[in-house]
């Protein structure tokens, strides 16, 4: 990671500190159930505000970022009677070789981030990790987005998007193609929004 990134991701992060969990998660943890004794993901944790929410909701939680501070900032924002439930892996999307297998995987604008050449890979990882039954939710970004052109990531057609969920089953597919506002500034957002299940018996 560029000093630039680091410092553009520790800015970014440290707006976060106040916000809502993020609906994506509340709408997966609202469908996935109790957590208690079950295991969830969070891969691209961030500070770790749907960490928290996902501890809080009674699961077993492996949370993944890349930044070196990751394991501080995350117990920094949990409460200290969860984080005996909590396991924090600062690694690189393209470093990640092992995820334990898992009842829900959540990836809140973290995969759009990937490189290209690593997404497949990483995206098989999370599909294997998932338990039947076990539910996903993530945001990808389309083909349309500003970003696109200006920093490295992963942009992807929807006849992309529908070979990721094969064979998943699909509850929630929102596409957002409009212009709107983000942490840098106005950009246009083309964004999916995507809660899947991987059926029971595959």
């Amino acid at each position: 990671m560029t000093s630039y990134a680091r410092a553009h991701w520790t800015e970014y992060n440290d707006a976060q500190q106040t916000r809502e969990v993020r609906p994506l998660l509340r709408e997966a943890l609202a469908l996935a159930g109790p957590g208690a004794g079950r295991t969830a993901i969070d891969l691209g944790c961030g500070l770790g505000r749907e960490t928290d929410a996902l501890l809080r909701a009674g699961y077993l939680v492996h949370a993944v970022d890349m930044a070196p501070d990751t394991a501080e900032k995350v117990r920094a924002h949990t409460r200290a009677e969860d984080q005996q439930r909590l396991t924090v892996h600062a690694v690189p999307f393209g470093l990640v070789r092992a995820l334990p297998h898992a009842h829900l995987v959540y990836a809140g604008y973290s995969l759009p981030y990937a490189d290209p050449a690593e997404l497949p890979r990483l995206w098989a990882l999370v599909r294997r990790t998932l338990r039947p039954g076990g539910w996903l939710a993530v945001n990808l970004f389309g083909e349309h987005d500003s970003y696109r052109g200006q920093q490295p990531g992963s942009y992807l057609t929807g006849r992309q998007i529908e070979e990721l969920f094969d064979g998943l089953e699909v509850v929630r597919l929102d596409e957002q193609d409009a212009d709107g506002d983000s942490f840098r500034g106005p950009k246009h957002w083309h964004l999916f929004d995507v809660i899947a299940r991987r059926p029971l018996g595959s």
